[in-house]
């Protein structure tokens, strides 16, 4: 087997948009490259395998013809740095690599391939890459293995199916590419001549050659004038083609087929390459070697030991619980973690509770109905001097308050340290971190609960089968800590860490218990009248389609759209099955036909009504008739707060009947609705950030800043701003914190491309310390690779120097709006741990919701007007901006109908 490594890695970097380690080194090359290498392995089953790759210096091809790939842009820097790396796998797999000075990698493999096919009978070579030109070298025993599609959708070509696709043999290949160039490599070929032209000519008369012999003879029956024209003047140019393309099949070059035999490698070296470049999922696929199983099996499926050995014990008896108290009360530092009956923290009971202090020693406390005992564990689970250590910590910390205790201090949780040192990975699982840091896999959860539908919970599982998974739990995540910690504070996010996210565990815990009451009554009436919307417009789609069809068929609807209705669709994507019917499509139709607005109304009110409507009653909890969202720290890149089961940020607002929805939001009997909502606080942000002072002195004057805006922009007392100028100040005054092009801009309003572009120029010379931040952030990005809001919270950005404009793009207007929002995130997390301490033990009010910039609260009846003041008080006073906060509060039965107070 003979692998085009320079093939591969371009096709592995250009297959996978960005891929990087948790420290943010590029991996998608190398990754790309393994990944084809072990799955040709695994199809070819070589019995010899050699590697080729170019070298950075001009070959034979550059001196004959200069513009030679000429037009090539250097490759981007991400890929460069990237290239020791993936000769370092090939090596650590024993695989000898083949470079020749003035030859390209496909020079190497047509004279390795043409060397064993001569001078081995019997052996078959395949040649693995990732384009086409090595097709020239195919015969009956010399085949190419490529890719159709993504990493792993494999063809192989031999003489057959060259034909099959081309109409022409293996050996025809070089003057058809002679005649119709090759644009990726600058060959010009015979211009004017396109690829049928050439297959059709090569096929009729065999070869370059004899088909200029017949133009020589003048005997060129069926050749277009035209075409004739174009070989008579540039055969000495379709010959240089020729040359330029033949793969050379005789270098001088030593092959030793002994030192290419697949043969046994360092497992251990391998999987500690992997494990650097965190590609836990290829682990599995390295081939056979002499200690692969040993190492495999330790490495990956039972955990490769740190310690030589380690010390887990399981404790059932309440004198065996004695003594181990009585250790913990010798301890600072304890890492704690719970196994229930549940994965839902309200509702689960506590099975068994895991402790560890020390590498390799863990206890678990199996404690299922042994009420005495979990009172015994109350007095060190909620002992202040002992600090409290866990990965997940919030659900711990819910699960042991259904049973009385409350789990203090807290300190240190591993899930979010890992968000806070990587916040673009969505990997902060325990089992994904001890394996990234520690290359150890833990016991798998399913070895002892199951799945599907023969799933049982862990109450159902013998103690002394939990104990190794428990104390594993535990154990790991006190190691981890010890990695982590010292990781914070050099990355200068300790203080996040410490004086935000981890004092914000209880306040989250208290307001997912707490929950809010739902009008289920009211949300079946909407059911019915949305319902009757949805059969409305579906009459209405179905006359304007002129026939019944599947309206939620994405195939049945481009027919209907496309084919029979004749919208244009220039600009539409296509996906995998045809043309793309997805709403961002959708929306570039509007104005096109009526049937698009009705189509995507239609949508709309199917979400709504499945999502929200139908689903959100499904989610009350009988125990107390509440709806109990659950909030998530660790998801989103920003900082921002995120929620599930229900997602609250996602509630539709823009529509009439989206908003109805959150009427069914209600207080409880005796107590009322009272949000706080800050106002503008990105833009406030931004202008702060930025220094812009038209900016700051809008807001220091207060008043309607989309007003405001749209006078300074249009030159205009700000009484006389219309409705109309106002909306497209308020959408940029938005869309520019994202960085909007004037395709985006225009997009979202009602704008031209060419006015929307006018519209961002005028708004940057009314705000130009707007213009300088964006610039200046996206610079500073670029240098550094990330980027920091004033509190020190990161995200890193490896792909903003990617060579692909819209990964890069993408990347920029992120970086853009990072320091924004996060910073708007963290404020509000500060004003929730303030307010909650504030609010302890107070019987008249509830913190119930947190919705992007607002927070939602019950109070008893007549409290209302004192709570909104001090609350706003609360959350105008715990940041600094140069555009000062400002808190708005409302007041009423239900979500929706509220009144400013």
């Amino acid at each position: 087997m003979l692998v085009d490594g320079h093939a591969l890695m371009h096709k592995g970097y250009h297959a996978i948009p960005f891929l990087s380690t948790s420290k943010g080194e590029p991996t998608n090359a190398i990754f790309g490259f393994t990944s084809i290498l072990l799955n040709a392995i695994k199809e070819v089953k070589p019995d010899c395998i050699a590697v080729t790759f170019d070298l950075p210096k001009p070959t034979f091809r550059h001196v004959q013809y200069e513009k030679y790939k000429a037009h090539r842009k250097p490759a981007p820097d991400d890929l460069t740095l990237q290239i020791p790396k993936v000769k370092e796998v090939v090596r650590a797999l024993n695989i000898p690599i083949y470079e020749q000075a003035g030859y390209e990698a496909d020079d190497l493999i047509g004279t390795l391939a043409k060397k064993i096919e001569k001078e081995n009978g019997g052996m078959e070579v395949i040649i693995v890459t990732g384009d086409l030109d090595t097709l020239q070298l195919v015969t009956d025993r010399v085949k190419v293995y490529t890719m159709k599609k993504g990493l792993t959708d494999s063809f192989v070509y031999g003489p057959k199916e060259v034909e099959e696709r081309y109409g022409l043999r293996p050996d025809q290949m070089v003057d058809y590419r002679a005649l119709k160039g090759d644009p990726s490599d600058n060959i010009p070929g015979v211009i004017g001549i396109g690829e049928k032209t050439a297959a059709s000519l090569i096929a009729k008369y065999g070869s370059l050659d004899e088909l200029y012999k017949a133009v020589e003879k003048d005997e060129t029956d069926g050749i277009k004038p035209k075409v004739l024209e174009l070989l008579k003047s540039q055969k000495d140019q379709a010959y240089m083609s020729q040359n330029l393309s033949r793969i050379i099949t005789d270098i001088d070059l030593n092959v030793d087929l002994v030192e290419c035999r697949l043969k046994n490698y360092d497992t251990q070296k391998v999987v500690a390459l992997f494990k650097q470049f965190e590609f836990r999922s290829l682990i599995s696929k390295l081939p056979k070697s002499d200690n692969h199983d040993e190492v495999i099996s330790t490495a990956v499926f039972q955990g490769e030991k740190i310690d030589s050995e380690t010390n887990y014990t399981l404790i059932t008896s309440k004198k065996d619980l004695e003594i181990l108290i009585k250790k913990i009360h010798e301890q600072s530092i304890v890492a704690v973690d719970t196994e229930t009956s549940s994965e839902h923290a309200l509702v689960a009971k506590l099975v068994g509770v895991s402790f560890s202090w020390k590498a390799g020693e863990a206890y678990y406390v199996h404690v299922w109905d042994e009420p005495e005992m979990i009172r015994m564990l109350k007095v060190v689970l909620e002992d202040t001097r002992i600090m409290k250590y866990g990965h997940n910590l919030k659900y711990d910390y819910e699960v042991l308050q259904n049973e009385g205790i409350t789990l203090r201090p807290l300190v240190f949780d591993s899930m979010i340290g890992s968000y806070l040192l990587n916040p673009g990975s969505r990997q902060h699982d325990l089992d994904t971190l001890t394996f990234n840091q520690f290359g150890h896999t833990k016991i798998d959860i399913e070895t002892l609960i199951g799945k599907g539908k023969k799933q049982i919970t862990m109450a159902e599982v013998p103690a002394e089968r939990i104990a190794p998974y428990a104390c594993e739990d535990a154990d790991y995540t006190f190691r981890l800590s010890e990695a982590l910690l010292p990781r914070l504070v050099n990355d200068k996010v300790d203080h996040l860490f410490k004086e935000i996210e981890i004092p914000l565990i209880p306040v989250l815990a208290q307001m997912e218990r707490w929950g809010i009451s739902l009008d289920t009554e009211f949300l079946s009436k909407l059911s019915k009248q949305v319902s009757g919307e949805i059969e409305k417009l579906e009459k209405k789609i179905y006359k304007l389609a002129g026939e019944e069809f599947n309206i939620n068929s994405p195939s049945q609807l481009a027919v209907i759209l496309f084919e029979k209705l004749n919208i244009p669709k220039d600009d539409i994507k296509r996906g995998k099955t045809g043309i793309s019917t997805a709403a961002s499509e959708l929306a570039k139709l509007l104005g096109l036909h009526p049937i698009i607005e009705e189509i995507m109304q239609y949508r709309e009110l199917q979400k709504l009504s499945s999502t929200y409507i139908e689903a959100l009653p499904e989610l009350v909890a009988p125990a107390d008739n509440r709806l109990h969202t659950s909030y998530n720290q660790t998801i989103a890149a920003t900082g921002r707060l995120s929620s599930t089961d229900p997602n609250l940020q996602n509630i539709p607002i823009r529509t009439d009947l989206g908003n109805e929805v959150r009427k069914a939001f209600v207080a409880e009997k005796g107590y009322n609705l009272l949000s706080l909502d800050y106002s503008q606080i990105e833009l406030r942000i931004a202008a702060s950030l930025a220094k812009d002072e038209a900016m700051l002195e809008i807001f220091r004057k207060g008043g309607d800043i989309h007003a405001a805006t749209a006078a300074r922009i249009f030159n205009l007392p700000e009484d006389q701003v219309t409705p109309s100028q106002r909306r497209d100040a308020k959408t940029i005054n938005f869309s520019v914190l994202y960085g909007v092009s004037a395709f985006g801009l225009s997009s979202r309003s009602e704008m031209s491309r060419a006015e929307a572009k006018q519209f961002i120029d005028r708004y940057f010379e009314t705000f130009p310390g707007i213009a300088k931040y964006i610039e200046e952030t996206i610079e500073e990005t670029r240098k550094r690779r990330f980027v920091a809001n004033p509190l020190g919270r990161k995200r890193y950005f490896p792909e903003i120097i990617s060579s692909n404009f819209q990964v890069r793009s993408g990347a920029e207007r992120a970086a853009v709006n990072m320091p924004i929002q996060s910073l708007a995130a963290d404020i509000m997390k500060t004003a929730m741990i303030e307010v909650h301490k504030s609010l302890l033990d107070d019987e008249n009010i509830r913190m119930l919701l947190q919705v992007h910039d607002e927070l939602v609260f019950e109070v008893k009846e007549g409290e209302e007007e004192k709570y909104a003041n001090k609350l706003r008080e609360i959350m105008e006073g715990v940041y600094s901006l140069k555009a000062i906060l400002k808190a708005d509060a409302k007041v009423g039965k239900n979500w929706k109908e509220m009144i400013a107070i």
